[in-house]
């Protein structure tokens, strides 16, 4: 985007128009010029009517003729270029219009993702430099036609709202970026995890930090990034340039039962199908592996009420309030892991246990 103050002319001539000028002044013809600067006429003629660039050795050879300097002509011309760069910039950001549409601006400016801006234009241009593209075909090119298949290896075109799903997942790694993390170590991911079950059982008021900080600890970085309109996704797992896993979090439930099962599930995806597989959970596609999607499944249940666990609950009986917190305290998990279990393979109303459930509401 143009920076403020910036002046950016409207019309700036070719230097040839310039030196057309000055041969006039001295009454010297083009095919005079070329012998004394040692350059083809036709080259000087083509830099006269604008078809042909100035370059640095024609700059020195006018200096020596003409008297003006070399530093004149080159700075004539590079303002040229960057006036028809900046005049062919203008025109792909007004074609890209109806690209930006499909983007849920608002909310992203709302959320601070995107500046405030005015003209259509100026959308377009915070839009490429929020996706760090030149262009809607570049970005395209990236997320629909996959032609960088090492870095992001599915298209969105499989995607119902590719556009705001892009969105999200950007603002994801751009919240990555701002973290720190060692090499990523399998193992230890492992023995950090039951650290955050522990966090997990908790749910203490720092719960999203001290889980943030335990998976550095791993080389995997975790960010929450609400939702878009478009967008309802839970969560996301992806490698970043091959090397560090990254969780994205939504909290879209904002329940503490719903937001550390997509957080299992997504380490499970980690540990379980590497570096290749991309996660997008809570919006429909053709690309997803319904296998590893269960597997990711069991996983969570795993860590957080596991099937042994919950027959043990079930063969009980009926459950006093008390009961629960017995298990939960048992098990090593939350009571809400318990109640949210039971009440998603609708052994339990929605109405019952909510005593029990924590409100997650993370800051943006």
């Amino acid at each position: 985007m143009t920076k403020h103050n910036e002046y950016v002319p409207q019309t700036v001539t070719h230097p040839g128009v310039t030196l057309k000028e000055k041969l006039d002044e001295l009454g010297m013809s083009q095919k005079e010029f070329a012998v004394r600067s040692e350059k083809p006429e036709q080259t000087i003629v083509k830099v006269i009517d604008g078809r042909s660039a100035l370059t640095p050795d024609m700059a020195v050879k006018f200096e020596s003729v003409l008297g003006i300097p070399a530093t004149f002509w080159l700075n004539r011309q590079q303002q040229y270029d960057e006036a028809v760069a900046r005049l062919k910039r203008s025109e792909l950001l007004a074609e890209a219009c109806d690209w930006v549409s499909r983007f849920p601006l608002k909310k992203m400016i709302d959320f601070g993702w995107l500046p405030e801006t005015r003209s259509q234009e100026e959308k377009a241009e915070a839009l490429l430099s929020f996706f760090s593209m030149t262009s809607s075909k570049a970005w395209e090119n990236f997320y629909l036609s996959q032609k960088l298949k090492v870095s992001f290896r599915i298209s969105l075109a499989h995607y119902g709202e590719p556009y705001a799903i892009s969105a999200w997942l950007r603002q994801g790694e751009l919240q990555a970026m701002q973290l720190d993390a060692p090499a990523f170590d399998r193992n230890v991911f492992l023995e950090v995890l039951a650290e955050i079950k522990k966090v997990m059982a908790e749910h203490p008021d720092d719960y999203f930090t001290r889980l943030q900080r335990l998976c550095l600890d791993a080389g995997v970085k975790v960010v929450h990034t609400p939702c878009l309109p478009k967008a309802p996704i839970h969560g996301s797992t992806r490698w970043l340039n091959d090397h560090t896993p990254l969780i994205q979090l939504s909290a879209r439930y904002k329940q503490n039962d719903r937001f550390w099962f997509t957080f299992f599930h997504e380490a499970g995806h980690i540990i379980l199908h590497g570096r290749k597989y991309i996660s997008i959970e809570g919006v429909q596609h053709e690309a997803a592996n319904d296998n590893k999607e269960v597997e990711a499944d069991e996983f969570a249940v795993e860590w957080t009420f596991s099937q042994e666990e919950e027959q043990e609950v079930l063969r009980y009986g009926k459950l006093t309030e008390q009961d629960i917190l017995d298990f939960a305290r048992k098990f090593g998990t939350h009571p809400a892991m318990i109640i949210g279990r039971f009440q998603h393979k609708k052994l339990l109303p929605y109405s019952v246990g909510r005593q029990f459930m924590k409100s997650v509401h993370l800051d943006r």
